[in-house]
């Protein structure tokens, strides 16, 4: 886990704040710069402002969203910011290209943001902005949902749940999340999430034994040798049925900060058919993609 900068998107509302908080934590922790960058859009303008009658070019609204923008940014202050390095960008342009292109122009090692904003509108935008990002980004992305809605207490990470699906990229996976925890001097716990062993006939649903064994057990030794590869001596959780109700149940029980999980390096952060953005917009704690 090296990581040296952190980029944060800001829009200036609420949920930024916490994004913010939780940025500066991890900055802390691995001695990195903070990126704050807000980009203006069309839509940035807040409607109703303008009282009726009073008339405005095109050109000169767009020059004051820019200025009002600019100063907002400049004036930004996060007493969690201080003595943290915080470099202040302001765009114009589509969010989560801007996002994303800074991202690689800037050498970024990690994106902070949640996965939407405050407001009906701002909830549907910024829930696309993040689904782009997490499309498209090159690094790690880590998003909180609801993170508005977050209660408002000291952010830490003790305890790391790591998602393994056994797919060939989830030795690096658990690697990242084995490095994080032991550059925080967290807890790591590996959990596995195998397919339903219910089966459904007269009576109700039933478990066949010998089919739970036989697919736990394999589960099993392909952890321990993914493991072995890995060179982690994490605890490990094996269950089955919904992934995301599972996920949330082992993050419940270890009491975990954050739950890394892996992407498809083809198909970016959202996986297969958007499994990873579901696993995002369910979890109850923050994620780390890597």
């Amino acid at each position: 886990m090296n990581i040296q900068k952190i980029l944060v998107p800001v829009v200036f509302m609420d949920a930024s704040r916490h994004a913010v908080h939780q940025a500066a934590w991890l900055a802390r922790r691995f001695h990195a710069e903070i990126i704050l960058l807000h980009v203006v859009t069309p839509f940035s303008y807040p409607a109703g402002s303008l009282e009726r009658g009073h008339e405005i070019t095109a050109q000169d609204l767009q020059a004051h969203i820019v200025q009002r923008a600019q100063h907002d940014l400049d004036q930004a202050q996060h007493p969690e910011l201080d003595g943290i390095a915080v470099t202040r960008v302001l765009l114009k342009g589509d969010p989560a290209h801007e996002i994303v292109q800074t991202a690689r122009e800037r050498n970024v090692d990690l994106i902070v943001m949640s996965t939407r904003g405050h407001g009906a509108f701002y909830r549907f935008l910024l829930g696309s902005v993040t689904a782009k990002v997490l499309h498209e980004s090159d690094c790690p992305v880590w998003t909180g949902v609801h993170l508005e809605e977050a209660p408002a207490r000291e952010f830490s990470v003790r305890h790391v749940l790591c998602s393994v699906d056994l797919s060939p990229h989830s030795r690096h996976t658990a690697s990242v999340a084995a490095e994080m925890a032991a550059a925080l001097a967290a807890t790591l716990t590996l959990v596995h999430v195998t397919a339903s062993v219910e089966t459904f006939g007269p009576g109700g649903s039933h478990v066949d034994p010998e089919w739970k064994e036989a697919i736990v057990g394999f589960a099993a030794r392909e952890i321990a040798a993914l493991q072995q590869d890995a060179g982690t001596t994490a605890d490990v959780i094996i269950e089955s049925g919904n992934v995301p109700e599972q996920l949330n149940r082992a993050a419940e029980r270890t009491n975990a900060d954050v739950l890394v999980i892996g992407h498809s390096p083809q198909r970016g952060h959202l996986g297969d058919n958007g499994n990873g953005y579901g696993l995002i917009r369910e979890s109850r704690i923050p994620v780390l993609s890597v």
